[in-house]
């Protein structure tokens, strides 16, 4: 690992570039298992935690390796949980350096998960090494399989909080949330995600003879026109309007001369709280049957806001304390997996930019680092001192 020179005022940056080094040092491309949470739990143990780690899942979308790890405070003392993922993107080719050799150049902490995000998970670590274990209860929500099919990954982890009946009530997820400074943006929701696939058969014929035959990609053709003429809505006051994108057309015929028996095709829509999965299934199939088709829907989320209130403001308070900035409130962008923990407790997304991330030369900024960790550690003050009614 290259050298960066750190002021003695800085305990901060050094341990958390120790922490992320090690983290990103670990090949865990989805789904992710072994060492990189073996290198996890080494660093929580000294901390006190307790680690509850399991596998869950077969092939192809398992194993998944998932891990919570609580410290527990007083009885009756609030639980703040943190949550991430250590799995990441595959590194790709053309990198200036190893993907998976971090190294610092200048101000910049480059490797693959730099922002994606296991800088954030280390920054987490970093921020609880000195929070006094009797402020409060705090834990580790930790998967291996988010950038993936997210199957055996969070709703696991969900099931094993349920099972050993220990529910946060709070929940930081440590996505990449910044744009273009560290603390411009803290997700407050998600749209909603579905994917259709659209099929429709017909009878293979010849083109000379069209009266013999039936071409699905007629049919198709009118379906997707009626489905890309919606107005599913025109936003919300936290949404932007929901949009239905197709993202795949198939035939695969190699004959010129021959009018296909099926065509396919695949829809994706993202959607904002006027609408939910089943009710967009529902819809998409309707307009799929009257056409002569059929449609298998596969919801990966629904759509969430956390309202803006007094969790939203402890937030934006550290963020503000640290960097001087106010952080817009958004639900923009893609899913994450706070569409599972929604449903466990308040959850808001923050962490660092993500410019680099999923990209070549992921990297991220130390001083950002370094200041992600003590706005985790205000948070985690403030939120384990709050009144109950949060």
């Amino acid at each position: 690992m290259s050298q960066i020179t750190l002021s003695a005022s800085s305990p901060d940056a050094a341990e958390v570039i120790r922490l992320a080094h090690d983290l990103m040092a670990c090949e865990s491309v989805t789904p992710a298992t072994g060492k990189v949470f073996d290198v996890f739990e080494k660093q929580l143990a000294p901390l006190g935690f307790e680690v509850h780690r399991f596998v869950a899942g077969e092939a192809p979308d398992g194993p998944v390796e998932n891990m919570f790890a609580i410290r527990r405070g007083p009885e009756g003392s609030r639980h703040f949980a943190f949550a991430g993922h250590l799995d990441v993107v595959p590194p790709g080719e053309g990198w200036t350096s190893e993907a998976f050799a971090p190294e610092v150049r200048g101000d910049l902490l480059y490797g693959r998960g730099a922002v994606d995000m296991k800088g954030s998970i280390a920054a987490m670590a970093a921020a609880v090494a000195t929070i006094p274990a009797d402020a409060g209860t705090v834990s580790f929500i930790i998967t291996g399989d988010e950038e993936g099919p997210a199957v055996h990954g969070t709703r696991a982890l969900i099931d094993h909080m349920r099972a050993i009946e220990t529910f946060p009530d709070l929940i930081l997820v440590g996505e990449p949330t910044s744009v273009h400074r560290l603390g411009d943006m803290m997700k407050i929701g998600r749209r909603g995600s579905v994917n259709i696939f659209l099929d429709v058969e017909g009878v293979q014929g010849h083109v000379a003879y069209p009266h013999l035959a039936d071409n699905p990609i007629t049919k198709l053709m009118a379906m997707l026109t009626e489905l890309k003429g919606l107005v599913l809505d025109t936003g919300t006051d936290w949404f932007q309007a929901s949009n239905l994108e197709v993202t795949d057309l198939t035939v695969g015929n190699p004959a010129h001369n021959v009018i296909p028996a099926k065509a396919s095709a695949r829809i994706s829509i993202r959607f904002n709280d006027t609408h939910t999965g089943a009710s967009l299934s529902a819809l998409v199939s309707e307009i799929a049957e009257r056409h002569g088709g059929t449609a298998r829907p596969l919801i990966s989320g629904e759509a969430f806001l956390t309202e803006p209130g007094e969790f939203s403001a402890l937030l934006a308070d550290a963020i503000r304390a640290e960097t001087g900035i106010e952080p817009e409130l958004s639900t923009s962008g893609g899913t994450s997996d706070a569409r599972f923990l929604k449903d466990v407790a308040p959850v808001i997304e923050f962490g660092l930019c993500n410019a680099t991330m999923h990209k070549r030369d992921e990297a991220v900024a130390v001083p950002d680092l370094e200041a992600l960790v003590r706005i985790y550690r205000r948070v985690t003050l403030a939120a384990l001192a709050a009144p109950e009614s949060l």
